[in-house]
């Protein structure tokens, strides 16, 4: 009787030990966030206009790694709480254009903050350099693999 293929630990796969601290971290900062009404895909579209004055949903899309109509749902939730507006590109009337309005514009830096202080919640403990290589480690990842998506869930 041929024997059984021998089946590694679950702890022994660095990709457990990842999705493991990613879990506990986003987790913690969705509730954070979510105290301020938004979600943390809202909060990173906000993030991602809050230096162009304005974006079109497809260059936004782009920049997010998601479709246009994942940012359109993302945009309508947001527009009906008064923190973006839609509005006609002034080069090309066909086109719309994404704005932060000033209640959006005024919530970023406060949601970066939580977002800092989520950071320091559960990386304080890492020595500089070891926070240094592990931040080092984690991009040279995305950049080997082509990593596109923000992680916005």
């Amino acid at each position: 009787m041929p024997s059984a293929p021998s089946v590694s630990d679950l702890t022994a796969h660095l990709g457990y030990w990842l999705r493991y601290v990613s879990n506990h971290v986003s987790q913690a900062f969705a509730r954070k966030v979510e105290a301020h009404g938004v979600t943390v895909a809202e909060w990173v579209l906000m993030r991602q206009l809050l230096e162009p004055d304005s974006l079109a949903p497809s260059r936004l899309a782009e920049r997010m790694g998601m479709t246009r109509g994942a940012v359109t749902k993302l945009a309508d939730r947001l527009i009906a709480k008064s923190l973006l507006t839609r509005a006609a590109d002034p080069e090309d009337g066909r086109a719309q254009t994404l704005s932060l309005t000033r209640a959006g514009r005024a919530l970023v830096p406060k949601l970066a903050a939580l977002a800092d202080a989520n950071d320091a919640e559960f990386f304080a403990s890492l020595a500089p350099k070891d926070r240094a290589a592990l931040l080092r480690i984690l991009k040279g990842i995305v950049a080997t693999r082509g990593l596109k998506s923000l992680p916005v869930d």
